[in-house]
């Protein structure tokens, strides 16, 4: 599943297609589309995991799921779920989630939410955090509401940095360690858009998929962890449990 840097990559790729027209619209998407044809787009935005596609009278939202993927200017062999076909080049999403907003996107989106906004709030993001004491901070992490943008990768090297262990309650984490979960969510989100860009994300990862903690030359816990149940790999050792 693409996390919030990666969709930011995608809405900085596609600006050349902002203030052109759709001249077709193709794809299997059961969601009944209005007619875009000739339509303009206004504009391409991001709020976490969404990409959304702006135009005077509704929004696109695409959301990757798991296995989705996009093309631009070129197609891949199965027929796209979404395909935008402009006077100059053309924007394919695949395997992806299709919704149709209408309402003004600042009554959809809390953009303060998001890790990498400019309007990111920390303070927000604090007082969400302490209204959910029992919530494990393998869970807490995924939270769309807390930290839009942030998936698995950011989850496991954000609590590798700050050596907490995936099953500490937010709860019972001391105010520094709280802090820091929240610095850290936005500081490695932004790592992983300039290594992501550089094509170099993986080399950097420290926990996430790896076998042996660098600290500890220890082997490293792989379990599926939290009420989200996705894979965390951490080290019993450096990363304290707060319970």
């Amino acid at each position: 599943m693409p996390e919030g840097p990666s969709i930011v990559i995608l809405k900085e790729a596609v600006q050349s297609f902002k203030g052109k027209k759709v001249v077709k619209v193709s794809g299997n998407t059961k969601v009944a589309m209005p007619v875009l044809e000739g339509q303009r787009v206004i504009d391409f935005k991001s709020w976490g995991k969404h990409f959304l596609i702006c135009f005077r009278r509704v929004t696109i939202r695409i959301h990757f799921m798991l296995f989705g993927s996009y093309r631009i200017n070129e197609e891949k062999d199965t027929p796209p779920r979404l395909g935008l076909q402009f006077e100059n080049g053309a924007l394919n999403f695949y395997a992806c989630s299709v919704k149709l907003i209408t309402e003004p996107l600042d009554e959809v989106y809390d953009w303060s939410g998001d890790v990498l906004s400019d309007t990111w709030d920390p303070g927000k993001a604090r007082k969400k955090l302490k209204a959910l004491p029992d919530l494990l901070v393998c869970d807490a992490l995924l939270e769309q509401n807390i930290f839009a943008g942030a998936g698995n990768i950011i989850k496991n090297e954000v609590l590798f940095r700050i050596r907490v262990h995936p099953r500490s309650k937010v709860g019972k984490l001391p105010a520094k360690q709280l802090n820091l979960l929240i610095k850290e969510a936005v500081n490695y989100s932004y790592d992983f858009l300039e290594w992501k860009k550089a094509f170099v994300l993986k080399k950097h990862w420290l926990a996430h998929t790896k076998k042996i903690c660098p600290r500890c030359n220890i082997p490293l816990i792989k379990e599926h962890l939290g009420k989200t149940n996705r894979r965390s790999f951490f080290c019993n050792n450096c990363q304290v449990l707060y319970q």
